[in-house]
């Protein structure tokens, strides 16, 4: 999968997304709860802003109050032991519903415990999804998902990912070595969407976008046939769109 040349780029940040996760922290540092006011004066925050904050993470279940304290409530402890990602239901419903629409296998995966992790795949008997010929956690170079992920790591557990999975050339079109890949990596925009063509399965070209929520290494994907390679850009910034809307309704709704 190839990257799109540029600079590193900066990210897009949701100040109010900031605020409520800030928040959020100032909630767990406290067994018992605290209140408003102080949670407001941990976070940095004004008195007005937390308040409106604390209202809508009550409403959508993050949060809950008792005896004048905020504590988690039932939605922030679904999140459960690992980082702040829709349930699997959701994702497994989510990527079904967005291949039918896009007419395109679409992909979730995450960078779990130095690992790449294909988390889910969804596809359609009209166009079915890659098939893992080789390794998908070994060869993350060669796949649109791979470099996404190994693109958001960094310098040193990318280093430790290419000392356990060495670079090799899949294909004619893919990477020959690690400093080509490295080089490749370099050049990377963040913003745009990481476009792999014919680098881990012949005839197949591949998009994927990364996906931020809390500290989740995570990215998602579409592919198609080569001959349909003119609807791939298209398809993927659909799919972004999908994604944001759905990260926005699960992880907080809050105006902005």
């Amino acid at each position: 999968m190839t990257a799109a040349s540029s600079t590193t780029a900066v990210p897009t940040l949701i100040g109010s997304v900031q605020r409520a996760l800030r928040l959020l922290e100032a909630v767990g540092a406290h067994r018992d709860g605290a209140p408003a006011k102080q949670l407001a004066r941990e976070a940095g925050l004004p008195l007005p802003t937390a308040y409106h904050l604390l209202r809508t993470l009550t409403y959508e279940g993050y949060l809950r109050r008792e005896n004048g304290v905020f504590l988690f409530g039932a939605a922030a402890e679904r999140l459960g032991a690992g980082p702040a990602t829709p349930r699997p239901g959701v994702i497994v419903e989510s990527l079904a519903r967005w291949a039918d629409a896009l007419r395109a296998p679409v992909y979730c995966a995450l960078y779990r415990d130095g690992e790449i992790e294909l988390v889910a795949v969804a596809d359609t008997p009209a166009f079915p999804a890659v098939r893992e010929w080789a390794a998908f956690p070994e060869t993350g170079h060669a796949h649109a998902l791979g470099q996404c992920l190994l693109g958001q790591l960094d310098e040193r557990a990318l280093e430790d990912h290419l000392d356990r999975h060495p670079v090799r050339q899949l294909t004619r079109y893919s990477v020959r070595d690690r400093r080509e890949f490295l080089d490749r990596l370099r050049v990377m925009n963040r913003t745009e969407p990481v476009v792999e063509r014919q680098e881990y399965a012949l005839g197949t070209v591949c998009a994927a976008i990364p996906i931020t929520v809390g500290s989740a290494v995570a990215a998602m994907a579409v592919s198609l046939p080569l001959e349909q390679e003119e609807r791939l850009l298209a398809a993927i910034e659909q799919l972004r769109c999908e994604v944001t809307t759905l990260l926005r309704s699960f992880v907080f709704s809050i105006s902005i």
